[in-house]
C-alpha cells in the first residue's frame, strides 16, 4: 500500500478513487455539510448527501465541484485530503496521482485542481482528459491510428471527443448533464402540478422512471413536496411519459452537440466511427433509451459498457502505467496523459 499510485475521478456528483492493482476502492458523493457560523465541517460524502434539503438554517450543504471544475477551493481541498487520508492512512510516502478533467477546462481551472490535490502532499500529479479516460475504461485501445467517438454524460458536464493515437482529435464539453435532467423534472412538476420538489426527489424520480425514449409500458412514481398555492404538503404520481417530455430537450441538446462534433471530424476518422459506432459512458448513460435515441438521430450503432458510470475512473486508473513513460520520455510511446505537475 506504501506510496501506491492512484487515480481520482473528481466528478460534480461523486468522487471515485482507483487504487493501482485493486480497482475502485472509494465512491462517495462529492457533497459537504458545514456550519455557516463557524465553518466547521459536519459531514462529507454519503452522510452529507443524506442531509440535502433537510438541514437547519445553521448548516449548509454544498457541492465543492460544479460543472466538473472546482467552485469552492477550500472545501474541495478538504474533501480530497479527507479521502486520501482515508485510503492512505498515515503512510510516509504519498502516491503519484492521475486526475481526470473535462476537455474544455481552462488553465486556471486546471491549476485549481492541481493545487487542491498537491496540498495533500502527493509526489506527482498527471491530468487526463475525460473522453480519453472514458475510452480507456470502456476497453478501447486508444494507441492505434483508429478513431473512436466517446460521449461521457456525467453529473455536471457532458464531455465528448474523437480519440485516436492516445489523444483527442476533436472534443466538446457542455454544461448539460445529470443535474440538468434533475432540474428539468423539478420544472415539469412545478408547472403541471403546482408542486415544489427538491433535487433529491427529482433524482429519485429520474432513476425510477426517467427515460428519453418512449417505454413499452407506462410506469409511475410518487413525488412529494409543497403545494405552491396552499403551502401545504402534497404528493403527485408522475408518469414516465411526463418525465420523457421534460428530459427530451436537454437530451437533444447533447445530441445536437454530438452531431456538431461529427460534422467537424476528419473523414478518415469518420469512417472508423461509422464502423465501430459510438461509446456512451457516464452515470446518465443509464437513462432508459438514451442509446436508442442517439442511434436514431446519428444513424450509428451506440454501445453502453457494463458499468458506464465507472469508465472514467477505471480509464484514469489504467493510465497510471503511463506515468513512468512520461518521466522517462520513451521513444515511440504515445502518452494519453497531459502535463505533470
Amino acid at each position: 500500500m506504501l506510496g501506491t499510485d492512484i487515480a481520482i475521478d473528481l466528478g460534480t456528483s461523486s468522487v471515485k478513487i482507483y487504487l493501482d492493482g485493486k480497482g475502485i476502492i472509494l465512491n462517495e458523493p462529492s457533497v459537504v455539510a458545514y456550519e455557516q457560523d463557524t465553518d466547521n465541517i459536519v459531514a462529507i460524502g454519503h452522510e452529507a448527501y443524506a442531509m440535502v434539503g433537510r438541514t437547519s438554517s445553521k448548516i449548509a450543504v454544498v457541492h465543492p465541484l460544479c460543472n466538473g471544475v472546482i467552485s469552492d477551493f477550500a472545501l474541495a481541498q478538504y474533501v480530497i485530503q479527507h479521502y486520501l487520508k482515508k485510503i492512505n492512512g498515515s503512510k510516509v510516502v504519498m502516491p503519484r496521482v492521475v486526475v481526470s478533467v473535462p476537455c474544455g477546462i481552462t488553465e486556471v481551472e486546471k491549476r485549481a485542481v492541481v493545487d487542491a490535490i498537491s496540498a495533500s502532499g502527493v509526489r506527482k500529479i498527471c491530468l487526463i482528459e475525460e473522453p480519453v479516460a472514458a475510452a480507456m475504461g470502456a476497453g478501447v485501445d486508444i494507441s492505434i491510428p483508429h478513431g473512436c467517438f466517446v460521449i461521457d454524460i456525467g453529473g455536471g458536464t457532458t464531455d465528448m471527443g474523437v480519440i485516436s493515437l492516445s489523444g483527442v482529435a476533436i472534443a466538446r464539453s457542455i454544461k448539460m448533464a445529470g443535474d440538468a435532467f434533475d432540474e428539468a423534472i423539478i420544472k415539469m412538476v412545478r408547472r403541471k402540478y403546482n408542486l415544489l420538489i427538491g433535487t433529491r426527489m427529482a433524482e429519485e424520480a429520474k432513476m425510477a422512471i426517467g427515460c428519453v425514449y418512449p417505454r413499452k409500458e407506462i410506469v409511475t412514481h410518487r413525488v412529494k413536496g409543497r403545494n405552491m398555492l396552499t403551502g401545504l404538503p402534497q404528493w403527485a404520481d408522475i408518469s414516465c411519459d411526463e418525465v420523457l417530455e421534460a428530459l427530451l430537450e436537454p437530451a437533444m441538446q447533447i445530441i445536437r452537440t454530438a452531431q456538431e462534433v461529427l460534422e467537424k471530424t476528419p473523414p478518415e476518422l469518420m469512417g472508423d466511427i461509422d464502423t465501430d459506432g459510438i461509446i456512451l459512458t457516464g452515470g446518465s448513460a443509464l437513462l432508459y433509451g438514451f442509446d436508442t435515441l442517439i442511434s436514431k438521430k446519428t444513424k450509428m450503432k451506440v454501445f453502453v459498457p457494463e458499468t458506464p458510470e465507472n469508465c472514467v475512473a477505471v480509464g484514469a486508473g489504467k493510465a497510471i502505467s503511463f506515468i513512468d513513460d512520461m518521466e522517462n520520455k520513451n521513444y515511440g510511446v504515445l502518452n494519453p496523459l497531459n502535463a505533470a505537475y
